[in-house]
């Protein structure tokens, strides 16, 4: 089963996928998923997304240098 996220009277993409995924970097995996909805730059109340499944296990070649733990 899919999870999903009902929008907020103006929720925009970016702020979403922070909010639901944990980073602005998913905003373009969220949108591809709600391809019914890309026309929308704002949102109104109510609006059920599906949200694209997050994979857990960054490899370290994707994580910036000063951000990587050493060890």
């Amino acid at each position: 089963m899919s999870k999903t996220y009902t929008t907020v009277q103006g929720d925009m993409w970016d702020g979403i996928a922070y909010k639901a995924l944990g980073s602005t970097d998913m905003t373009d995996r969220l949108m591809r998923a709600n391809p019914q909805h890309i026309h929308r730059f704002t949102f109104p109340a109510g609006v059920e997304l599906v949200l694209p499944e997050v994979d857990d296990t960054i490899g370290s070649d994707t994580i910036p240098p000063w951000r990587r733990s050493e060890g």
